[in-house]
């Protein structure tokens, strides 16, 4: 990685309460283009109340989320609604799986597809011209990105009939439906078979390459997170404890004594 790249992602002394509660306190991240980082610490530590500040979900009670495309000026996101932020670039997955269980597999990348269409509302009601092109072209791009994942076969199926690990990555393709240039995975590989995991892991690798992407991931997965990531970030108790490569975060005793305990070879 360049270090004079400018960060695609910039995040400037986050924090959040929640009434008396201070979750998230003083949080510095930013991510250069192409990076895999991935964020990491206890349960608790407030990993996932950070993707929800960042992505628009909550609104920071204290600094700044500065985002935007390689190339182009960042953008501050503070107070930008959910789905403004996903059309802005930033897309994510859910530790608990949201899919449309009864849409079949096509119709969930489909919705995600939406955000970037612009046959409007009149279009599709009278379904004219535009309307049935653009939807042509979303149906063609869906599948395409089923072929990423490794579910173009299931294209007609419910959703909620694929197994777990397929499930994960039919959120990942509907993810990508969006175009971002920044993508969220929120504990991914969370019960996942050790196959999946590794599938998973190569979806990853292949996805940055193919669409450009930079990675932010929360993840258990110890080995996971060591073999995928090019920098890491370690939380706890809200704040920021630890942020290096992954063997410089290996070797932190504070890591170790916070979080890996005795896997410290993990």
């Amino acid at each position: 990685m360049h270090t004079d790249q400018k960060p695609i992602l910039e995040v400037k002394s986050l924090s959040k309460n929640f009434g008396g509660l201070r979750a998230l306190n003083d949080v510095d991240m930013h991510i250069l283009p192409k990076e895999i980082v991935a964020l990491i610490g206890p349960n608790g530590a407030g990993k996932t109340t950070f993707f929800n500040c960042v992505t628009g979900i909550y609104v920071p009670t204290e600094g700044e989320v500065w985002a935007g495309r390689e190339g182009h000026e960042n953008k501050k996101l503070n107070g930008i609604v959910p789905h403004e932020i996903t059309k802005y670039g930033l897309a994510r997955t859910f530790q608990n799986i949201r899919l449309f269980s009864s849409m079949t597999v096509l119709e969930n990348v489909m919705v995600g597809r939406h955000t970037r269409t612009k046959a409007g509302i009149v279009n599709a009601i009278f379904r004219g011209g535009a309307f049935k092109k653009e939807e042509q072209d979303t149906v063609d791009r869906g599948y395409e990105l089923l072929k990423e994942v490794g579910l173009e076969k299931h294209w007609k199926d419910e959703a909620c009939n694929l197994p777990y690990g397929a499930q994960r990555r039919l959120e990942i393709a509907r993810a990508l439906a969006t175009e971002p240039f920044l993508l969220f995975l929120d504990e991914p590989a969370a019960g996942m078979n050790p196959q999946e995991t590794v599938e998973l892991k190569e979806l990853v690798l292949r996805i940055r390459e193919k669409f450009n992407l930079s990675i932010l991931l929360i993840e258990h997965d110890m080995g996971m997170v060591m073999s995928l990531s090019d920098r890491i970030y370690v939380m706890e108790y809200g704040s920021r404890i630890a942020a290096g490569t992954p063997d410089e975060i290996r070797h932190n005793p504070q890591v170790i004594r916070a979080y890996l305990g005795e896997s410290e070879d993990a």
